[in-house]
């Protein structure tokens, strides 16, 4: 399993929840609803932010 291309900075309880919720590369959360992540345990609104930046970056967004 690799997570190398999630954002930096993120914290290790928020790459362990998207992990469980089988959310391995930045790439498998293009259009994934944000709701579905705040739900998660260790995804903050830090982790959220974190996440939509990184996704803008490639052109991808949380829906």
């Amino acid at each position: 399993m690799t997570t190398d291309d999630l954002p930096a900075g993120l914290t290790e309880p928020a790459r362990l929840a998207l992990e469980r919720a089988g959310y391995r590369r930045l790439g498998d959360l293009d259009g994934v609803p944000e709701a579905d992540l705040r739900r998660l345990s260790g995804v903050g609104p830090r982790a959220l932010r974190l996440l939509r930046l990184a996704l803008e970056a490639r052109g991808q967004t949380l829906t």
